[in-house]
């Protein structure tokens, strides 16, 4: 039960940032370097979820 309560969490702040993401691009003063950062913290989430999704298959 644990993997999923966290899994949860994760795509919280998957989407979350998507979210944050979305309102940055919008914002044509945003930094471009921010930007990059949002998506690889997102990205970087969406590898944590897919590796869990894993083991909670396996188990």
């Amino acid at each position: 039960m644990a993997i999923e309560s966290h899994l949860a969490t994760l795509e919280k702040k998957h989407g979350a940032l998507e979210q944050e993401i979305t309102e940055a691009m919008a914002c044509p003063a945003m930094d471009n370097l921010r930007i990059a950062d949002l998506k690889r913290k997102k990205l970087m989430l969406k590898d944590q979820i897919e590796r869990l999704r894993s083991q909670a298959t396996r188990h």
